[in-house]
């Protein structure tokens, strides 16, 4: 398979890049913005991989990476990168601006990349697209993160419109919400929260970025049965 995965050179993207290139019969396109030195590891390490330069905050890069996924004719799309630029404000004190900033940097690109991933998959009636939707925490904010999360929700709405849209074409949408993971974007968090989430996690361990990955490679390789699905990863911590 072709597959594109955005933000692919670090944290969980990294991970997911390294377990789908681990498989020889996968051609893997990842985008970096600031882990260009870690692209080139990556590529050394697997010679399926192939990195390209994507800020997602510039609208002709947005462009470029569109075309360029016409001219791979990709077969799976992996939604990863994320803005670090998150808002950790009361809902309160946060302006109309940065409202629509938050939108703008983290689903706008998402949107506008899953558009052209629809039009190729459509052409040739089979595709898949898998959201990551970074925290499980979209059922239950964390203070603070209400713009960040209200944007992963909007997502998790839009998934499940590209997968009703699309299943006649054989397309599928899935995501899959992993709980706190310990990457880059979670790096400022304080050490004490941390070791009381793991003090109070049932497994007394938080889940790492490679075995979210294993549910990515599960979904890359599944049915076209399994679809419009959010699969959380949290080990039983919030049933709903």
């Amino acid at each position: 398979m072709k597959i594109l995965i955005t933000g692919g050179a670090s944290g969980l993207g990294k991970s997911i890049t390294q377990r789908l290139a681990s498989q020889k019969d996968h051609e893997v396109f990842f985008t970096y913005c600031h882990s260009k030195d870690e692209a080139g590891r990556i590529e050394d390490q697997f010679r399926n991989t192939h990195s390209t330069h994507v800020d997602f905050e510039n609208n002709e890069d947005i462009l470029r990476l569109i075309n360029f996924m016409k001219d791979k004719d990709i077969d799976v799309l992996i939604n990863n990168a994320i803005s670090l630029g998150i808002n950790k404000k009361h809902f309160h004190k946060i302006t109309q601006e940065d409202f629509l900033e938050g939108i703008k940097r983290n689903v706008l690109p998402v949107l506008s990349i899953t558009q052209a991933a629809i039009e190729i998959f459509r052409k040739k009636k089979i595709g898949k697209i898998i959201t990551i939707l970074t925290s499980s925490l979209v059922n239950k904010p964390p203070v603070g993160y209400s713009e960040y999360t209200a944007c992963k929700a909007y997502l998790l709405s839009m998934s499940k419109s590209w997968a009703n849209e699309n299943s006649s074409f054989n397309i599928t949408s899935n995501c899959i919400s992993p709980a706190f993971m310990k990457t880059e974007l979670t790096s400022d968090t304080d050490e004490r929260i941390i070791d009381q989430m793991t003090a109070e996690h049932p497994m007394k361990t938080l889940l790492s970025t490679e075995e979210t990955a294993k549910a990515v490679d599960f979904f890359v390789e599944a049915s076209q049965q399994f679809n419009g699905i959010n699969f959380i990863i949290n080990a039983g911590t919030d049933v709903i």
